[in-house]
């Protein structure tokens, strides 16, 4: 059936258990776990003779961003290591979330996507927009969208 689910997380209560759930059905059909993180892209906010009191270099930011994500895909690595899934794990910095995620699911290979939605609704979703449905219309890999 599947042979490598890739598996975005943001760290949150949700996606969280969108991984326990993504990892239950890599088990049921031998799938490996493909387990990534999208962190924003490094900006420059620097205004003329003002600087802002939480500036960072970029390699800062990315030591900093690095951390962060090692922590998010740590949880995907445990509970695949619990479920006796075979697992790896990426993490790029990007503003276009979906479109990173896209990229990542045919680099490597994989065969389904899934990934949490918060589900978010009228006003919230036409301001925010929605990563899951920006991936669902920009690929032709299946999406399984958990909750």
């Amino acid at each position: 059936m599947f042979r490598n689910i890739l598996v975005p997380t943001d760290g949150s209560a949700l996606s969280r258990k969108g991984v326990k759930k993504a990892v239950a059905l890599a088990k049921i059909t031998g799938a490996k776990i493909t387990g990534f993180h999208v962190a924003p892209a490094y900006k420059f906010n620097v205004y003329a003779d003002y600087v802002p009191a939480d500036f960072m270099l970029p390699k800062d930011y990315q030591a900093r961003a690095k951390k962060v994500a090692a922590g998010h895909l740590e949880a995907v690595k445990k509970e695949c290591a619990a479920a006796g899934v075979k697992c790896e794990t990426y993490f790029v910095c990007s503003d276009f979330a979906a479109d990173a995620i896209i990229k990542t699911a045919k680099k490597y290979k994989c065969d389904l996507i899934a990934m949490a939605s918060h589900g978010r609704s009228g006003l919230t979703k036409l301001l925010l927009g929605s990563e899951t449905t920006k991936v669902l219309s920009g690929t032709s890999i299946p999406v399984l969208v958990l909750r």
